[in-house]
């Protein structure tokens, strides 16, 4: 098949979350099963033209804007995997610093920014001849794709064939907008109704892919079903258990070689499976590198994480002090709301060499920590998949997680009577369920072969991309086959 993917980052060229890591990974892996792939991105100011060697191919675009023409290009270029990248530019839209917004909130303009690239690339794929089976569509900076196939341009032939696969990477960021946004959108007013995109007075782009996309996707098997509960549906639930017939659950994978303790040169000392004592060198120069009590005898516990509510910060808080009280040794890195950061240094400074936080982002720290830890701790309210405990288990560090979303898909509660599981999880939303976990695995962590056996299993686990692949192709398929709907009823 030919597939084109629609997203608003990708690594390496611009990152503000997983999304950026899913895309450059999964078009990579499909490209591999012998598909054909392209991506289109906005060209943002950290995409450097001659340092990607990015080549026009189509000049100059006139896109509409309610009721003015906005110019835009498309530059391209082509990755040695054979992925093929189209970046739509408009210096005006995408030529800033950050990708969405500022740390005083998002622009202003993103309903323009991202209403412009999707009929950018729609416009594009027809003068470049690029006709694919399949555009897969990624959070709601693209949800405007699937409607338009079915209004604006479902009489034009070359489109009528198209299917679209739209991918919900977390549904509590919706692309929700004013309703004079709509005329921006070249819809009628006639969409501007419940049973349509509006939502609770606003025009929502996310709601606008859930109804008029072929099939719905999101990145696990769990939170597939959570969403369409009122308590993780954000307000979509209805639609969502309405389409559940052609909404999947596919769980995300991770870079094996991005993600590789044998060849990582961030370590202090590289191991795989079948070295993993060196991992001691590791947790070693973890504990000297944050002032913590250099005792191989105590539990180190990791957290990489956005410092917010979704993430369990405010589980995390409160259990700080019976779990210092155990023994248990904390690193913390990550950056979010304020009151979390000021919180987490106040415990930090009353709990030197127990407790080291860092308030910011450093890849290469993460890393360490990965490494370093002997736990991964995520104790989030809602998690959609979740890629740190992946990570973790590559990496021979035992997450522990609340049992919700991709963390419930991914991590097995461990028995130590029968050695089964992979890590530790807890299902009431408590910090006593949270200290609770953690002190059964510093309990695992004392019998020293129950946790060598433990952390063979966790690096035996295979969350690569290859069988996540699979089944999206697999999805393609049946969303190829299944009768379009819809666009006879969207056009009057």
């Amino acid at each position: 098949m030919r597939i084109v993917f629609a997203a608003s980052e990708m690594v390496p060229f611009a990152k503000t979350g997983g999304l950026a890591d899913v895309i450059g990974s999964l078009a990579a892996e499909i490209r591999l099963l012998g598909h054909e792939v392209a991506v289109f991105l906005p060209r943002y100011k950290v995409i450097d033209i001659q340092n990607w060697r990015l080549q026009s191919v189509v000049d100059r675009l006139e896109i509409p804007l309610g009721t003015e023409k906005e110019p835009g290009r498309i530059l391209t270029s082509t990755l040695r995997n054979g992925v093929k990248l189209y970046f739509v530019e408009h210096p005006e839209f995408y030529a800033r610093n950050g990708l969405y917004g500022t740390t005083l909130g998002d622009f202003a303009d993103n309903d323009r920014r991202f209403i412009f690239f999707g009929r950018a690339m729609l416009e594009a794929l027809k003068i470049l001849g690029l006709k694919p089976d399949m555009i897969h569509c990624h959070d709601w900076q693209t949800g405007l794709v699937p409607v338009y196939l079915k209004t604006i341009y479902a009489r034009d032939p070359f489109y009528q064939k198209i299917r679209t696969v739209f991918t919900i990477h977390n549904l509590g960021y919706q692309g929700n907008f004013p309703p004079d946004s709509l005329p921006l959108t070249g819809l009628g007013w006639n969409q501007f109704r419940m049973e349509r995109l509006e939502f609770y007075g606003k025009v929502s782009f996310l709601k606008a892919a859930l109804l008029d996309a072929d099939s719905v996707t999101t990145v696990s098997e769990r939170y597939a079903r959570e969403i369409q509960s009122k308590e993780f549906g954000c307000g979509m639930e209805g639609i969502l258990s309405k389409r559940r017939e052609n909404l999947y659950g596919v769980v995300n994978g991770i870079d094996l070689q991005e993600w590789n303790p044998e060849t990582d040169p961030d370590l202090a000392a590289s191991y795989g499976i079948r070295s993993v004592e060196k991992k001691r060198i590791n947790k070693a120069a973890l504990q000297k590198e944050n002032n913590l009590a250099l005792d191989p005898r105590l539990l180190l516990c990791g957290v990489v994480s956005r410092l917010v509510d979704q993430k369990g910060i405010d589980l995390l808080i409160p259990a700080l002090a019976p779990a210092l009280e155990q023994g248990i040794q904390f690193v913390i890195l990550g950056t979010g709301e304020e009151k979390y950061h000021q919180w987490l240094r106040e415990i930090a400074k009353k709990n030197k060499g127990k407790c080291s936080v860092h308030i910011l982002f450093d890849p290469r720290m993460a890393k360490r920590i990965y490494a370093g830890a002997d736990t991964l701790l995520m104790p989030s309210y809602y998690e959609p998949c979740g890629l740190g405990q992946m990570i973790a288990l590559r990496f021979g560090t035992i997450p522990v997680v609340r049992a919700t979303g991709g963390l419930a898909d991914t991590v097995q509660n461990y028995d130590p009577r029968t050695g089964l599981g992979n890590g530790f999880s807890f299902q009431d939303y408590a910090s006593g369920a949270l200290v609770d976990a953690l002190g059964r695995a510093s309990e695992v962590y004392r019998n020293e072969k129950k946790w060598r056996d433990l952390v063979q299993t966790a690096m035996t686990c295979d969350f690569s991309w290859a069988a996540s692949a699979k089944k999206y192709v697999q999805i393609y398929d049946v969303t190829k086959r299944r009768p379009i709907e819809g666009a006879e009823k969207r056009l009057g």
